[in-house]
């Protein structure tokens, strides 16, 4: 893998884990995006 696309893939999975971490921090938005997943099953 070159070394562009793994810096990419890096800064994608850090970005993912920041805005999964922000969302914690507010419990009640954390909740109801869990009940939007849900709702699509």
């Amino acid at each position: 893998m070159s070394r562009p696309r793994r810096w990419l893939l890096y800064g994608a999975a850090a970005t993912v884990l920041a805005l999964v971490f922000a969302a914690y921090l507010n419990p009640h938005r954390a909740v109801e995006l869990a009940g939007r997943v849900w709702a699509c099953f």
